[in-house]
């Protein structure tokens, strides 16, 4: 038997949001970034519902050979690229395209010798993470044109501070670096993450990455998932599996960081940490039962959390309960926790089923 917790994975919400996407970077090729298992969202069925994406971008080169394997002849892009020579040789059987950020990465494909490799070369301008520094792109990029295993080379940078208008002066200057950099080369290239695509069209160029967007929520707070035009992937539902009545003063869970200032009737949820809810979302954090909106009482224990149903008509136990997705962005829930909503989309567990629907 399984658990009531699970996974709903909608994939007329991927396709539809691929075509926001679209709108908003229309005149660039799309590179849909589906590393650490499509954010949760499991990787083969979302990268059927985006197949019409032109490219697709990871960093597991196991999963990249998986996509292979199942037919897909997208480019696909390495993020991290290769760490040793079996791995390269692994790169060029299976037609995958690397990002080149270090040095040992150009002594690795020079002393390569059979297949071929498209490449994406990296360009530190201010992320400070991977990346040539702009002085040493020159010798990098003379290296790349000198071998005559390398296809087709790109180039690519990414920006620290998109997601942030306040900020704005940084993508701008982390800009003006890549093309001060780059001057005078004909070659394609990629700026623009999700945040990018949505408040610096300037940095469009070839090819976009977008990452969360397409899954459905917002990378910015400026605006919300619902203003983009964007529709949630993954909706986490469950039931309730007991109701408890509280007396004032009464405590809930573990350490009773709840106490009860009235009488309430409460509800309890199966889906905890264990399950990918975040332990440290606070007391109040929202959550629909039934569809209609009410609070979390305390912390979630491993297992299960609490909720107040005080106002709440019409419930009883198995009353359906959505922890986030349709109708409750995730981006609350990443608010209410002091997170991010990549976090929450990248940390359901694999002991919570997943059911796909749509096309």
């Amino acid at each position: 038997m399984s658990r009531p917790i699970h996974t709903l994975i909608d994939l007329s919400a991927l396709e539809h949001n691929l075509s926001v996407v679209r709108q908003f970077a229309p005149h660039s090729r799309i590179m849909a970034i589906i590393k650490a298992n499509a954010y949760g969202h499991g990787l083969l069925h979302t990268a059927k519902a985006l197949r019409q994406a032109d490219g697709f971008a990871m960093l597991e080169p196991d999963a990249a050979i998986t996509l292979r394997q199942a037919g897909y002849q997208h480019p696909i892009l390495l993020l991290e690229g290769f760490f040793s020579m079996t791995e390269l040789a692994l790169f060029k059987q299976y037609n995958l395209t690397t990002v080149i950020h270090h040095k040992e990465q150009l002594s690795m494909l020079a002393a390569s010798e059979n297949g071929e490799l498209d490449v994406f070369i990296k360009i530190n301008t201010g992320m400070n993470r991977l990346g040539f520094a702009p002085s040493e792109f020159s010798q990098a990029l003379l290296s790349l044109e000198a071998n005559p295993t390398v296809k087709q080379i790109s180039l690519m940078t990414h920006f620290a501070n998109a997601d942030d208008l306040t900020k704005a002066s940084s993508v701008t200057d982390q800009l003006q670096c890549f093309n001060t950099t780059t001057n005078g080369l004909k070659y394609p290239r990629t700026l623009a993450n999700s945040a990018a695509i949505i408040h610096h069209p300037e940095t469009h160029v070839d090819w976009v990455r977008p990452g969360l967007l397409l899954y459905g929520a917002s990378p910015s707070p400026e605006k919300t998932a619902q203003a983009l035009g964007l529709r949630p992937a993954m909706t986490i539902l469950s039931k309730l599996i007991a109701i408890q009545n509280l007396k004032a003063g009464d405590r809930i869970g573990y350490g009773g960081h709840f106490q009860a200032s009235r009488s309430m009737r409460i509800g309890i949820v199966a889906g905890g940490y264990a399950d990918g809810y975040p332990r440290h979302a606070f007391s109040g954090t929202p959550i629909l039962v039934n569809g209609q909106r009410t609070l979390t009482l305390g912390f979630a224990s491993m297992d299960m959390l609490a909720i107040d149903l005080s106002h709440i008509e019409n419930t009883q136990l198995g009353s359906t309960v959505t922890l986030w997705g349709e109708g409750l962005p995730v981006e609350e829930i990443a608010h209410a926790a002091g997170t991010i909503s990549y976090e929450l989309l990248c940390a359901m567990a694999p002991r919570v089923e997943s059911i796909i629907k749509g096309s």
